[in-house]
């Protein structure tokens, strides 16, 4: 219970993070205040999830209607540590995959409303991957290199191929998700993550919803690849290895 009360309050701050992030603003000044009428909000308005269900999703201020982003993602960072404590219990994995979920949440949301992902974000999240690997990471430094190296080369050769669909954003995520997780991992996750998006897309192109030029964020596909690799990526492997 009390991961998942931490997991709310940090979710409430990867909020801050994803609205400030993309205007250039400071995360930590000014305080966290209404878009609308610029109050700042006082303890009860800022209590994850509560306060937007107490208060109907406005702000109490001046009733401006608040996005379901903010409790979606205290949430979602709830359940992700939940199932990280589940799977790993308090060792060492659980911080650091606790801080690659936490990235791919901000990489992720910001992609889905401006259609970027954050340098600000990636690249400082491949270093620390890389340092990770080099200090208390149960994965050696070479496979974190060749996590960054190959699932990012792929990917790369791909974007110069098919600009249209890729983002060099794109490539950065996947380096940095192969940082913490390695290349098998990582490509295993790109390639669910593709997959993923052919089932979604493919459906909507056909009845017309969307066209072939139409831009679909990859980064949420491919953080949603890298999550179920993180926690069921040793039994995908092994069925995949017992089919031959």
């Amino acid at each position: 219970m009390l991961i998942f009360v931490i997991g709310l309050i940090i979710g409430s701050f990867l909020n801050v993070v994803i609205c400030r992030l993309p205007e250039g603003d400071s995360i930590i000044f000014p305080a966290s205040h209404c878009p609308d009428c610029g109050a700042v909000l006082q303890i009860p308005d800022l209590v994850p999830v509560l306060s937007f269900v107490l208060y109907r999703g406005r702000c109490r201020y001046c009733g401006a209607v608040i996005s379901f982003q903010y409790p979606l993602v205290e949430l979602l960072t709830a359940v992700m540590f939940a199932l990280l404590y589940i799977q790993f219990g308090l060792d060492i994995s659980f911080f650091i995959y606790a801080l690659l979920v936490c990235l791919l949440i901000i990489c992720s949301v910001i992609d889905l409303k401006e259609m970027i992902i954050p340098n600000r974000i990636t690249y400082p999240g491949i270093i620390v991957g890389l340092l990770l690997s080099l200090t208390v990471s149960p994965l050696p430094i070479v496979s974190a290199l060749m996590g960054v190296l190959i699932p990012g080369g792929l990917l790369l050769i791909i974007a110069l191929a098919y600009q249209q669909g890729l983002g060099m954003g794109d490539v950065k995520l996947i380096a940095m998700i192969g940082s913490f997780m390695g290349w098998l991992y990582a490509l295993l996750g790109l390639f669910i993550g593709a997959l993923a998006g052919t089932l979604v897309g493919l459906p909507l192109i056909l009845t017309g919803v969307l066209n072939r030029k139409t831009r679909i964020p990859f980064g949420p596909l491919i953080s949603a690849g890298a999550l179920i690799m993180l926690f069921w990526g040793e039994f995908i492997v092994s069925f995949y290895l017992g089919l031959f």
